[in-house]
């Protein structure tokens, strides 16, 4: 019997291949691949109501641009379409207020907006529109939505109401480090502190969060990457694989909370780092060579197990999760071209 189901996108192919986890987690078993729209980059799951909401670039033309929602089928992992919004290149999409409002981060365009739903797949037009340049990440928790900017190294911070609409908080925003490229964002169960991985730096920052106002703090930065294989430091605009630069890309929470793992894309690398008592993401614990240039993965239910996509692979890689933050490879499993991005949820069979 399967414990999870894995979906992941493949961009190149405009597809959605779903798995299941065995339940002694050993293996992905292939169980469908869907079609989504071209150039599919994230997408989020509405795990109440078995509806996927994927962010698509459209054609050459930006034809068919925007994000699409889909009906999951957790028995067979299919996806039916269900409906669609025009819209920008969306990079992050993530739910809010129990699913009835959707939010969406996009890079290029260098904004982020929200969105209604009426918990069939249909999608209002956009509510509220903010600019931040290169917005790469978007959070949500309780009534509080987090805008990352990797162009202006900070952290936005809003309320948002139910009807999508957001109001700044005081203050509007929090730096990251200078030149660091904040780029991913995890929040935890207890929803007291912030992870995020940086891009051009490749670290893990830390930020408390007041429960009762929203407004983050920074409380510490650590390093995600190798540090012996000639890695540099990387800027805005420059290619990392051209000039062997820090390339960070995805991050998520294992083992209850008390690990943080952080992708890396030039060194193709996972890092596992020890959360520690107080809240903030310690030294690495671990560092694993994985898929070919990870920019997506994502943890199990569970905790125990990472599921990690690399853009330069038709495969995706299951690896354990140690409690003591070893990471060890268990098994590869075929999937579409261009993998990117990684989502799992229970299985209801």
């Amino acid at each position: 019997m399967a414990s999870d189901l894995v979906l992941v996108a493949n961009a190149a192919d405009a597809t959605v291949s779903t798995f299941a986890l065995d339940a002694a987690g050993q293996r992905l078993e292939p169980l469908a691949t869907s079609a989504v729209g071209r150039g599919c980059s994230t997408f989020v799951v509405d795990e109440d109501r078995d509806i996927v909401y994927a962010a698509t670039k459209g054609d050459a033309d930006g034809h068919g641009q925007g994000v699409d929602s889909f009906r999951l089928d957790r028995t067979t992992g299919a996806l039916t379409p269900l409906g669609h919004v025009d819209g920008t290149g969306y990079h992050y999409l993530a739910l809010a207020h129990g699913g009835r409002v959707l939010a969406g981060a996009a890079y290029h365009s260098g904004e982020a907006t929200t969105w209604v739903l009426d918990g069939e797949g249909g999608i209002s037009d956009p509510v509220a529109e903010v600019a931040w340049r290169n917005a790469h990440a978007v959070a949500t928790r309780a009534a509080h939505l987090y805008v990352v900017s990797l162009g202006e190294d900070l952290l936005a911070q809003y309320l948002l109401g139910d009807d999508g609409r957001l109001t700044p908080l005081d203050p509007p925003t929090v730096p990251a480090p200078p030149g660091s490229g904040p780029r991913h964002l995890v929040i935890d169960e207890a929803g007291t502190h912030v992870y995020v991985v940086t891009e051009f730096s490749g670290e893990v920052l830390t930020y408390t969060r007041d429960t009762a106002t929203g407004t983050l703090a920074a409380a510490g930065a650590t390093v995600a990457h190798a540090t012996d294989r000639g890695l540099r430091h990387s800027r805005f605009g420059a290619d990392p694989t051209a000039e062997h630069l820090i390339w960070g890309a995805d991050i998520a929470l294992a083992r209850g909370g008390r690990l943080v793992l952080a992708s890396e894309r030039c060194e193709s690398t996972l890092a596992s780092l020890r959360i520690a008592d107080d809240g903030v993401a310690g030294p690495m614990l671990d560092l694993a060579d994985t898929e070919p240039q990870p920019r997506g993965f994502a943890v199990t239910t569970d905790g125990r197990y990472a599921v990690v996509a690399g853009e330069r692979a038709s495969t995706v890689e299951l690896v354990a999760v140690g409690a003591d933050g070893s990471l060890r490879s268990l098994a590869r499993a075929h999937t579409g071209h261009g993998a990117n991005w990684v989502r799992t949820i229970a299985r209801r069979d």
